[in-house]
């Protein structure tokens, strides 16, 4: 029995009716994929100065990610990553930096009262500077998912999704300004996550446990992305602070960029990527998706 040839369009990843109302509202369908399950959720972009701070949910601790750290500073140290000598050099070059400047105090007090006050209108000047750069830093734009009370709402099939958007019920993208639109218009077919938009948060661990050369850079990446969203939109400070600028996973992000970019540069990456312990990723990426999965609401 012949079957029928599927419609391209419908078929697609994205209709055009479907891709202008999310282009309208400015909110986008996401696919989560967890060890309890794939859940679909909704995630905007807006202004810090649109939106309210996000709540602090639950009790979230530092207590599980300091404990891998430590451990990661331990392998790091044990497999020589760590120089003990290099960090009492630079003990031993900061005290004699301290005693330079009990000297240059010394002299500093044969200053005159007219340098003095130059100087501190100088940093007045700086002050001020700083002082604008921080007012410019606080409007910000910052991710904003379908949650309550630190908890991000997961739904394992696009009507029920719908359903629980067409409810009424309170949650913090409510408070955007196109919701009304989304209420009105949405419908279970416009549920079709972009492929950016779909994040294997289940599959991290297991890649990253096969070393450098197994190493997917787009789920890793990706699943960083949507974990750096999820943990200042819900207040998780352990994944804030576990994918925060310089730390281990930001630089093994930054290292899986530059080797998937190619180039001259990727060749340098790949040689870093070599020099990072798959063990101490693992570890640390296991406890961000442990907090992810606690801070999931799943409502069907």
């Amino acid at each position: 029995m012949a079957t029928a040839e599927p419609d391209d369009e419908a078929t697609s990843t994205r209709s055009t009716r479907t891709g202008k109302l999310w282009a309208d509202v400015r909110i986008d369908p996401v696919e989560i994929a967890l060890p309890g399950g794939v859940g679909y959720t909704l995630r905007a972009y807006r202004s810090s100065t649109e939106v309210a701070a996000p709540g602090v949910g639950g009790t979230e601790e530092l207590d599980d990610y300091e404990a891998a750290h430590a451990a990661v500073k331990r392998r790091r140290r044990a497999s020589g990553d760590v120089d003990d000598e290099a960090e009492e050099t630079e003990v031993e070059e900061t005290e004699d930096e301290l005693e330079e400047a009990d000297v240059d105090e010394d002299e500093d007090d044969e200053y005159d009262d007219e340098e003095d006050d130059e100087e501190d209108d100088e940093e007045d000047e700086d002050e001020d500077d700083e002082d604008e750069d921080e007012e410019e830093d606080v409007e910000q734009e910052v991710p904003v998912f379908l949650a309550r009370n630190g908890k991000v709402c997961l739904f394992h099939s696009p009507d029920k999704l719908v359903e629980f958007v067409k409810s009424g019920a309170e949650h913090d993208l409510s408070q955007v300004d196109t919701w009304s639109t989304l209420v009105k218009r949405v419908t279970t077919d416009d549920i079709v996550p972009l492929d950016d938009d779909r994040y294997e948060l289940d599959l991290v661990v297991e890649n990253l446990r096969g070393g450098s050369d197994a190493w997917d850079a787009g789920l890793i990446l990706r699943a960083g992305e949507v974990a750096r969203d999820l943990g200042f939109a819900l207040r998780l400070d352990p994944v804030v602070v576990a994918l925060a600028a310089g730390s281990p996973l930001d630089e093994l992000d930054e290292a899986l960029r530059s080797a998937d970019a190619g180039g001259i540069g990727s060749f340098f990456a790949k040689r870093k990527l070599r020099k990072i312990p798959a063990q101490q990723s693992s570890l640390a990426w296991r406890t961000i998706i442990g907090k992810i999965s606690a801070a999931a609401d799943w409502r069907d």
